[in-house]
């Protein structure tokens, strides 16, 4: 029987499709907010169906795992029996993909490649349908493959291949049947961008600055935002330059049309950093950015239209690299003219940067901050970007807000990370390396990345990712090379495994804010 949807007309007049028996009074609320697909599949059986995605992102997905313990949240397994989407975006992204033999799997891959490739918003919402039939979920083989086939390069099939077991013979000719048949898909159109709405209620926004050894980069962003057409309350800055190296006489507070507060770090990290600053902001919304960043005079204004357009709690800015640290806002507006690279896109953020980024005061105060036990390291931003995600707050991709981020030779919180890649005696101890100094052996990658992939994927997840990273290792240089990289596997696996060591210990340790 052919797979047909109904419609339904909401209060505004917009066109929904559905399949199974949705409560259309709260599907009348929910099409004013952020989301495009809706669905209850939690309750289905549908809750971290195809695992064997894992092959191809491994730990780079904030979405591989759904969330426990929500009413709603970001989730891209729909069940085709029982959702409920946007006529627009329906057309748009035309459908399921009936080359799959299960209408289990057209569900999968179309929750998938709308919240990876098209800017749509899938979310899963608590009793939303009737249905509670809990459905066993069959993946072929067939369709295995071809997922990957259609989705992705040749080589993630190969290591799924690898994993799985090369000797089976039943995958390799799978592999090559799908690949003699099928190609990867060109993608449809994606949703274009809602038109933004004025902003509603006059919000206040407070801005923080960590900065270390660059306060003349630091007053280049102040002059910037006191030029925002969209007015700050107020601007905190946690400069982190040892007394020798500083000039306090440089932050004039009379000078800005915002309260500027200023603060000397006497901890060490950007974590504790804006954990610092959290303290002391007063707005409604909270911007994060970075010391070494230009931004234009639209910046907060769209930051904000773009959270109350689509009814979000944050959002994650577009953050354009400079060719040099020279650049200005005029090589920033040539960059946004002149390249098809930045085309206007809004979805679920596929990463965070607390370089450009704004969020509701009420989440940043319900996660307390930052967990200051990635200081000294790598990984803070992404652990707080899925952090907010897994308190069920939708962070959306802004391409609206863009910002010039300059990375500028020398000075910022690196100094300290920089550190970690010192073996000897001037070396200068880490955060995470807690009562156990790091001796001849540099662990990698960093503790503080596999602290935060312990921290949010699955045990089994982590050896997946081990495998990823040691094939990318032994593959990804010269040809001429291989033989000394494999030679070098077993180093290799000892800097993996003290790596292991210190995120454990932050592990038994918990989240830290202070």
């Amino acid at each position: 029987m052919k797979f047909q949807l109904k419609e339904y007309t909401t209060e505004t007049g917009e066109i929904l499709l559905y399949a199974g028996s949705p409560n259309f009074k709260r599907l009348d609320v929910l099409s004013k907010g952020a989301g495009d697909i809706w669905h209850s599949s939690f309750e289905q059986g549908y809750k971290n169906a195809f695992p064997e995605l894992v092959y191809q992102t491994a730990v780079f997905f904030w979405y591989l795992n759904d969330f426990d313990g929500l009413d709603q949240c970001v989730s891209w397994r729909v069940n085709p029996n029982a959702f409920a989407v946007r006529k627009s975006v329906w057309e748009i992204t035309k459908g399921f993909d009936v080359d799959y033999e299960n209408l289990q799997m057209q569900g999968l891959d179309y929750g998938f490649r709308c919240i990876r490739f098209l800017g749509v918003v899938p979310l899963y919402v608590q009793h939303l349908f009737s249905e509670s039939e809990r459905e066993i979920i069959f993946i072929s083989q067939r369709d295995r493959h071809l997922f990957y086939r259609k989705n992705y390069k040749i080589s993630h099939a190969l290591f799924m291949i690898y994993r799985l077991g090369a000797w089976k013979i039943s995958e390799w000719m799978t592999f090559f049947k799908i690949n003699s048949n099928f190609k990867k898909r060109k993608e449809a159109s994606v949703v274009p961008p809602r038109k933004l709405n004025a902003i509603q209620d006059n919000p206040s926004v407070s801005y923080i600055i960590p900065t270390m050894f660059r306060q003349e980069y630091t007053l280049q962003l102040l002059e910037d935002l006191a030029a925002q057409k969209y007015k700050l309350q107020q601007v905190v800055v946690v400069d982190a330059t040892p007394e020798d190296n500083r000039d306090e006489s440089l932050y004039q507070q009379n000078k800005y049309p915002f309260h500027l507060q200023v603060i000397w770090q006497q901890s060490k990290g950007s974590c504790k950093a804006r954990n610092e600053a959290i303290a002391l902001c007063a707005g409604d919304y909270i911007v994060f950015g970075d010391d070494d960043i230009r931004i234009p005079t639209d910046f907060i204004e769209n930051h904000i239209r773009l959270l109350q357009t689509y009814d979000v709690g944050a959002c994650n800015g577009l953050d354009i690299r400079a060719d040099v640290h020279t650049e200005d806002l005029d090589d920033l507006k040539r960059k946004l003219e002149n390249s098809n690279l930045y085309r206007k896109i809004v979805g679920c953020t596929p990463s965070f940067s607390n370089a450009n980024s704004c969020v509701k005061r009420e989440y940043v105060l319900q996660l307390i901050g930052n967990d200051v036990n990635f200081d000294g390291g790598y990984g803070e931003d992404s652990d707080f970007g899925m952090s907010l995600s897994k308190i069920g707050v939708t962070v959306l991709f802004n391409p609206f807000s863009a910002n010039l981020h300059l990375k500028p030779p020398s000075g910022g919180y690196r100094f300290w990370g920089n550190q970690a890649k010192i073996i000897g005696k001037k070396r200068k101890k880490q955060p995470w390396e807690l009562d156990t100094p790091v001796r001849g052996i540099r662990p990698v990658p960093s503790p503080t990345v596999m602290y935060g992939i312990l921290k949010h994927y699955t045990p089994q997840q982590l050896i997946e990712y081990k495998y990823k990273h040691f094939t990318y290792y032994l593959f990804s240089g010269s040809k001429l090379g291989i033989l000394y990289r494999l030679l070098r596997i077993p180093y290799k696996n000892i800097q993996f495994k003290k790596s292991v060591f210190y995120a454990r210990k932050l592990i038994n340790i918990g989240t830290r804010h202070q």
